[in-house]
Formats: structure tokens, sequence, C-alpha cells
């Protein structure tokens, strides 16, 4: 039996959960199930458990091997990033708050929807398509149009939703109109109380990750993005022109004053040389960032729009090597023949850019990676929002960007108490400290045996038990400070601990 400790982030809810359940966690027969099941199989990702045995399991070392070994597998699946989002593990967890079917509410909203719009049909489920668990896809055709294939979603509204349920609607009904090159066009949106249901046109050829990866846009999101064996970064010509693609779709958004803030290779889809943003209406939804684990630990990322250039140098490192970063910041690239894409993400990605802060989305297209890239929509483009709307717009977005300065906050001081925790518990730092208390000891001994000779002078019956008020010489009376007080207290509380015969009065008189 163990007792495992589990901070996980979790994304959907924005926020950091702290699970102890010794109930739970203790069962090797449970973990090894969470190991065999197929939701994780699929992955492709080696997770071994530690080594058990029939004889001496008992033992007490051999039960601290198996509870390392234990916290050493739960470890590994809640820092990856995709098998942390998997609803099975999240179940395993942490059942109480993952208890609900949500493919079964989805499906609810879904078949009222086709209640009242019965033009729309049903062709099948795409389980699994996305990371989300209060996300679901359908795919569905329009019986006036049978030879179209759309894709359906129904989304859980997230904790930064901070626009009204009117604004949200208007600003809905301004995606739905929309008709730019580099955004995915909506075709129809509903918002209601808790959850909102989205149509837009299906690419079968699938997102910008899928053709990375080389894989089949409708499997499930764990076989495909896990551990690919065929991804591969894309030509420099591909990068330059889908870089400065995507680039425009967030400058787009900037200058309309929408925010994004969920720009990464699944939601830009490629349609005939064009990368357009997908998932736009995500920030107005309230959805937290699938990134946000790893922005919220960098200070400087304080609005949407650095928000946005940071995943932006995400994406572009992806498109560079085939697969996204470890970890951020990034000092250290692997080799690569584009010079000029590395500059851009030292820009991005380096410590000294996490510190500094995020160049513009301008600035970026001003760079020579971006700046000689030939587009074909050269006209202006821009989004009109109506001043009401826009006005809510920015008093939404100052909302998310104060609840991320406040989670930052908080963030940066629990790691600091972690690091002084860690500290403090440290072998050399125990070891300091012993020396440190032995020499305290070796001079409060000192101090204790002086004041004991003073005793012994001031009062030279005390051993005997005489109550004699002692006597002793006058002398100037020192200037009365904070620091003097100290010491008197100091000195009046060894005193009466090594002369208890001297009544409080008479310490006083003596020192």
């Amino acid at each position: 039996q163990t007792r495992c400790q589990l901070s996980v982030f979790d994304p959907e809810q924005s926020e950091w959960v702290t699970l102890t359940q010794p109930g739970r966690l203790n069962s090797y027969k449970q973990t090894s199930a969470l190991s065999s099941s197929s939701s994780l199989q699929v992955c492709g990702i080696t997770l071994p458990l530690p080594p058990k045995k029939l004889i001496g399991n008992m033992d007490r070392e051999f039960i601290a091997e198996r509870q390392r070994g234990l916290q050493t597998y739960l470890d590994s699946i809640t820092q990856h990033p995709l098998l942390s989002s998997s609803l099975y593990v999240k179940k395993f967890l942490d059942p109480n708050n993952y208890s609900a079917n949500y493919t079964e509410i989805a499906l609810q909203q879904v078949s009222m929807f086709f209640r009242s719009d019965p033009k729309w049909e049903v062709l099948e489920p795409l389980k699994d398509m996305g990371w989300r668990i209060r996300k679901k896809y359908f795919l569905i055709k329009n019986k006036e149009l049978p030879k179209e294939r759309y894709l359906l979603s129904w989304v859980d509204l997230g904790p930064d939703k901070f626009l009204s349920d009117k604004d949200l609607q208007s600003a809905m009904k301004l995606l739905t109109s929309l008709s730019t090159p580099y955004l995915c066009p909506l075709l129809f949106s509903s918002t209601g109380e808790s959850s909102a249901l989205l149509i837009r046109p299906f690419s079968e050829r699938g997102s910008l990750r899928d053709h990375i990866c080389k894989v089949k846009p409708r499997e499930s999101y764990l076989k495909k993005y896990c551990n690919p064996k065929k991804s591969q970064g894309l030509e420099l010509q591909q990068i330059k022109q889908y870089g400065r693609q995507i680039l425009e779709g967030l400058k787009l958004l900037h200058d309309g004053g929408v925010f994004f803030g969920h720009l990464h290779a699944s939601n830009v889809i490629v349609d005939d040389g064009v990368c357009r943003l997908m998932d736009v209406e995500n920030g107005m939804l309230g959805v937290p960032s699938a990134l946000r684990p790893a922005f919220t630990q960098l200070r400087k990322i304080n609005s949407t729009e650095s928000v946005d250039v940071f995943c932006f140098g995400h994406l572009l490192y992806e498109m560079t090597y085939g697969r996204p970063p470890d970890s951020v910041p990034i000092d250290q690239y692997p080799a690569v023949p584009y010079t000029s894409v590395v500059s851009v993400l030292q820009s991005i990605l380096s410590t000294e850019a996490c510190k500094s802060g995020m160049p513009t989305v301008s600035q970026l297209i001003q760079t020579p990676l971006f700046s000689d890239v030939h587009l074909q929509h050269s006209e202006k483009l821009q989004i009109k929002v109506p001043s009401r709307l826009k006005e809510a717009l920015k008093t939404a977005k100052e909302s998310l960007e104060r609840r991320l300065h406040e989670e930052q906050r908080v963030l940066h001081q629990h790691r600091r108490l972690t690091r002084a925790q860690s500290h403090h518990g440290s072998e050399e730092e125990k070891k300091r400290r012993k020396i440190l208390a032995r020499k305290v000891g070796k001079r409060l001994d000192l101090l204790l045996l002086r004041q004991h000779d003073k005793c012994l002078f001031f009062c030279p019956s005390s051993g005997s038990g005489a109550s004699s008020p002692p006597t002793c010489p006058s002398s100037p009376t020192p200037p009365s400070t904070t620091g003097m007080a100290r010491c008197l207290s100091v000195c009046l509380s060894v005193l009466s601990s090594v002369c208890p015969s001297l009544s409080f009065d008479s310490i006083g008189q003596t020192v």
C-alpha cells in the first residue's frame, strides 16, 4: 500500500488540483488496471509498473520500493500533456469530479437541436477526436446537400467566460457572418446557459498536426499524437507560407478586438494551400487554452496578444521539428538548416524572451522569415465589430487577463514556497543546521556559565536558599532602546532560571 500525492493542472477548468487519495491509489491492482486499459495502450507509450513478487511482498524495503515505483508511474502519466487529459486517467485519479457522462449530455443537446432543425442528420459520432473531455464531435450532413459533410461540436462553457449571454450571442453571430481567407468559416452556432453547439465544414484532410504527424484525421487523438512514428517537420517554404498566413489571421483578430488564445497545430486547417484558424470562438466561450499550464508559469505573458504569440512559437517549433517542444523556455535547439527560423524561435521561446516579453504579431510579420512571403489575398482584411460588442469584448478581455495575473501570482508564490521547503529539507541544509546548532549550543553554555558566575557574585547565599536582597554598586542607567529591552528580557530569564531564590524586582535591581 502507498500514499500518493499528485499536483495536476486541469486545463478545462483552468486550475491546479492536488490529489491525495490513499484509499484510491493504494491498490496495485487498480493502478495495474489503469496501465493495461485499452485507452492508454492505444497511445503507444511504454509505462512499466514496478515489479511484483509472491514471496516477501510484505518486506518493508520491498513495500517502500513499490511505493516509489507507483509514484513514478503516476507522475509520468500526469506530467504527459495528452495522457493527463485522458478521461480514463482523470476518472481514476479524481472520480468524484469526473463522474458525469459528457457523451450522453452532448447527445441529449444534439437531439434537441435536431428536433428544432430537422434538415440536419447525424452520420456518426467522432469518439476521442479531441482531447477536451467536455467537448464532443459528430459528423453530420445537410439533407438538402447530401454529399457535403459537416462537423458538429458540442462544448461546455468554460471558467473564462466573461461575456454576458446577450453579448455572447452577438459575438457568435458576428463569427458566423465572417468570410475571410484565414479563418475557418463557422456556419451555425447556438449558445445556452452552460454549453454551445457549433457547425462548420468538415476537412477530410485533417488539421495541420495531422499533416505533420501523417495520420488519419478520424482516429483517436491519443493514437495519433502521443507517439507518432512518421512525424516530420515541414520544408522551409511551407514554414514561411503557413507561418505568414497564420500571423495574418492573428493580426486580423487582434485588430478587431477579438481574443483567441487557442492557437496550436490541431486548430489550423490547410485548405488549398491556405491555413485557416479553427475554434476562434473558444476564447469567447471561456474555454481555457491547451497551453495554459505553460504560460501561467511565465509572468511576462500577461496579455491575450502575448498568449497568441507564445502559442505561435510552439506551433512554429512543431512545424520545424515535427513535434511540439517538451518544455519552455528553450535555449538549445536541435540542428536545423533554417537559421532564420531559429532566430524567430529564440525571440519567442528563449529564456531572455520569456523574461523580457514577447514580440508583437506585427513585429513577427516584419522579420526576414515572413516579410518576403507573397500572399494570395493581398487586399486589406478587417473585422467590423459593432461598437457595443467591441466594448463588451474589451471588458471581457480585461477580466480574462486579471484572472491570468492572479493565477500567475498564486503559482509564483507556491513555487517559491516549494523551493524553500525543498531547500530546508535537503541533506546539505540539514547538515549545515546541525553544525550551526552545535555552535549556538556552545555559545549558550558559555553564556549560562557567565551568568551563573555573576549570579553567585550578586547572590552568594542563593545556593543555601537565603532570600536576602542583593546589593550592587550603583551604575549609570543606559539609554532605553528596543535592543536593550530585548537584551534585558533575555538576562532576566537566564538569571531567574539560574537563581530561583531571587524575586523579579530584586533581579531587575541587580541588572
